[in-house]
């Protein structure tokens, strides 16, 4: 069976912790940083990761700290996460278990973990 070492993992995941600093709530699951933080971006805050750590059932995780402060800029159905840089870069995205109408006069709280291997993302809110 292939498998990697939690260093490698943990690279990947270090590179999320340290450099993306932005969260944003979207409509369509973005590919981009520009579909990410403007097409299809409902609402944004500023965002910290934690440190890698062991995920149940195996693998690795970092959590994302909740979002109490967003400011949303859009009317729609938030469904999909976006994490970057604030400058360029798309480092992840995901599916919210539950999707959320959304008006610009709504405040989003989310709470996700990122994993590896296997990316799956855990949320409430």
């Amino acid at each position: 069976m292939a498998s990697l070492a939690n260093a490698v993992l943990d690279d990947g995941l270090s590179t999320l912790t340290t450099n993306g600093t932005r969260i944003d709530i979207c409509s369509t699951e973005p590919t981009t940083y520009a579909q990410a933080t403007s097409t299809y971006s409902l609402g944004t805050s500023s965002t910290t990761t934690g440190s890698p750590a062991d995920r149940t059932g195996g693998g690795r995780e970092v959590t994302v700290a909740a979002v109490t402060d967003a400011s949303v800029t859009g009317t729609g159905t938030a469904s999909f996460y976006a994490i970057t840089d604030g400058s360029g870069t798309l480092y992840a995205t995901g599916g919210l278990s539950t999707s959320q109408s959304v008006t610009v006069a709504f405040l989003s709280l989310l709470f996700l973990k990122e994993e590896s291997p296997d990316t799956k993302e855990h949320y409430s809110g």
